[in-house]
């Protein structure tokens, strides 16, 4: 148990290349008490690595079927070259997935609202970001976190307020949406809940 927390502190401090699969034998068990024993300099260089590399995002998607025919998706994730930090992410957390891009970069994605709400806000709660940008977004994105777990998305007064917060989210950057506010706000499924 003892040599996987060793070969993973190894790992992140020396940058030791491991093939994926010793990362990946690590069990549950093992995973638990990584969690629990970490030292405070691993979740503070994991929240610095996420303060310069990751990103908090809220995509919507257009849902007919839906009461305000949108839905929106809560994601965080870090894209890199290589692997080693990402799936060092992935171990400790014990959600999301990695996937590879068209671009060559891997992507660590965490989109599940459980996880989001267990785990990754709780991290980043303990372990905050030194920059304002960082801490700003974190802010924006638990404000419409908070809002989806009360369910408040799923109402038109809510899913506005929610656009309206996601519309000052990760500003500048080369930021491009697919839908804008104005596209959101004035299509017909949104159009036609708001009350007269």
């Amino acid at each position: 148990m003892l040599e996987n927390l060793d070969r993973l502190f190894v790992l992140l401090f020396n940058k030791n290349r491991v093939k994926i699969k010793q990362i990946e034998t690590i069990s549950r068990k093992d995973q638990t008490v990584f969690k629990e024993k970490v030292p405070d300099s691993i979740g503070w260089y994991l929240a610095g690595f996420v303060d310069g590399e990751g990103s908090f995002n809220i995509s919507l998607r257009r849902k007919p079927d839906y009461k305000v025919g949108w839905q929106p998706v809560l994601s965080f994730n870090v894209s890199q070259k290589e692997l080693t930090i990402l799936l060092l992410m992935k171990n400790y957390f014990d959600c999301g997935i990695i996937k590879r891009r068209k671009d060559g970069l891997y992507s660590y994605d965490v989109t599940n609202p459980k996880a989001i709400k267990e785990i990754i806000l709780p991290f980043f709660e303990k372990y905050h970001f030194l920059s304002e940008g960082k801490k700003r977004n974190y802010e924006l994105f638990k404000k419409i976190a908070q809002l989806m777990f009360k369910k408040k998305h799923l109402e038109q007064k809510g899913f506005r307020k929610l656009v309206k917060i996601r519309e000052k989210l990760n500003i500048g950057k080369g930021r491009k949406r697919k839908y804008t506010l104005n596209t959101v706000l004035e299509s017909s499924e949104t159009i036609r809940q708001v009350p007269v």
